[in-house]
């Protein structure tokens, strides 16, 4: 029951984060979908720094759930990122969509690269 309350507790405080993002930004009315980009980028980065914190130090395995499944998977969406994709291509916006696809991976990919390295 702990694990489960662990992945509802860290799951909630990612998804507020990421609704922080996406209301920071919503003034601007960008065509490219910046927050969750920005989510998912920051999302990236904080696990590749969590994932090497816990590989260094001993962890309770509920605070790991916490952070890792819960905070992280809270944070980041898959699913928007998706969608956001497929209304871009929807509307035509194909240069959009094909950049949010490519740079997301790259991105994305570079930041838990970083997070690991940003671990003394």
């Amino acid at each position: 029951m702990q694990s489960f309350l662990a992945v509802f507790i860290g799951g909630g405080l990612g998804s507020i984060c990421r609704y922080g993002i996406a209301r920071i930004l919503q003034p601007f009315e960008f065509v490219f979908p910046w927050a969750t980009f920005v989510a998912n980028l920051i999302s990236c980065i904080v696990l590749g720094g969590l994932i090497g914190w816990f590989m260094k130090n001993a962890t309770q395995d509920a605070i790991k759930l916490l952070w890792l499944t819960g905070f992280c998977g809270g944070f980041s969406t898959f699913s928007t990122f998706t969608y956001e994709t497929y209304a871009l291509l929807q509307e035509g916006n194909y240069f959009y969509a094909c950049t949010n696809i490519c740079l997301s991976l790259l991105v994305c990919l570079v930041g838990i690269w970083l997070g690991l390295k940003l671990v003394p």
